[in-house]
């Protein structure tokens, strides 16, 4: 049976992947929060067994699910209205996703514009101000906060030096890193499209090793945060404001090269034509969001 016989909306069989997988998320959540339960309260053992045994459960589950949705595929049962429902679910998840980013632009942008004038006693809040935390200095990036006491100050922040020290400014490497892969994952795509199966394995080995390199690059400049500025999640709204959005960032850059990884694998072993490579594209329309990510990232935490 040809594609365009397969008119009518494929149904796939019944299936126990989507009850086995809630279960592995409710395990891992679950054992997430007793996990930071247990640190809070200072224990030596705390007890992270669940949350990995339900992170093992899901990636079980994820990767026999989606290797059934690869061989349906293979077998010609994928007709185009399917495809198209894989287009919008792709495009969907992606708007979640810069509405989870919103959020936290969001809450940086409100501390920053409204609530650290109203702590310097801007906007008839001079009561906060005067009163409350005299010696505070609404200057932004927060190193002295209102109230050291409950919150440390950092011994300094992550502003960018004068621009003849970019050289060894790690954030702007960073940058520089993301904004090349996302170069080399189109010349990949653009390989693809083409027929050119050697230049799209090239290309996108090239996309792993620069997502490699820049989790390696913020894992270097987390050590260096902590330990020679003094900046941590406990140092006021800046430091939180700071780990979150660079934090989950560079979750879904670990995320996003883990996916470019298997698109890398699927690719030697002779996945993908110019008429068929959805899994690759939604792969890279990620990346690409990653990349986007990161330019406000780099604006509006490092340089604003």
């Amino acid at each position: 049976m040809t594609m365009k016989e397969h008119s009518h909306y494929y149904v796939p069989e019944s299936s126990w992947y989507p009850a086995w997988a809630a279960l592995g998320i409710a395990t891992m959540v679950y054992g997430l929060a007793v996990w930071l339960n247990d640190s809070k309260s200072g224990s030596e053992n705390p007890t992270v067994f669940l949350f990995f045994t339900g992170f093992a459960l899901l990636s079980a589950v994820l990767f026999a699910w989606y290797g059934k949705v690869i061989e349906e595929n293979h077998q010609g049962l994928a007709n185009a209205q399917l495809k198209q429902s894989y287009v919008w679910g792709m495009a969907w998840f992606i708007f979640s996703e810069i509405m989870f980013f919103a959020a936290f632009f969001g809450a940086l942008l409100y501390s920053r514009n409204f609530v650290m004038a109203w702590l310097g006693g801007e906007g008839g809040k001079a009561l906060t101000g005067d009163y409350l935390w005299p010696a505070f200095q609404a200057v932004w990036p927060i190193v002295e906060n209102p109230d050291p006491l409950v919150f440390p100050n950092p011994g300094e922040s992550m502003a960018p030096p004068p621009l003849s020290q970019w050289g060894s400014y790690l954030p702007f490497w960073n940058t520089v890193i993301l904004l090349t892969s996302s170069v080399t994952v189109h010349m990949a795509h653009t390989a693809l499209k083409n027929g050119f199966r050697d230049k799209l394995k090239l290309w996108l080995s090239i996309t792993v090793i620069l997502g490699v390199i820049f989790i390696f690059l913020q894992i270097e400049e987390y050590v260096h945060a902590y330990q020679e500025l003094g900046l941590t999640l406990g140092t006021g709204i800046y430091g939180s404001t700071f780990f979150l959005l660079t934090g989950f960032h560079g979750f879904h850059v670990t995320l996003g090269t883990f996916i470019l990884f298997v698109q890398l694998i699927r690719s030697f072993k002779g996945h993908f034509n110019r008429e068929d490579q959805f899994g690759f594209e939604a792969a890279s329309w990620y990346w690409h969001f990653v990349d986007v990510v990161w330019v406000f990232l780099f604006f509006f935490v490092y340089l604003y």
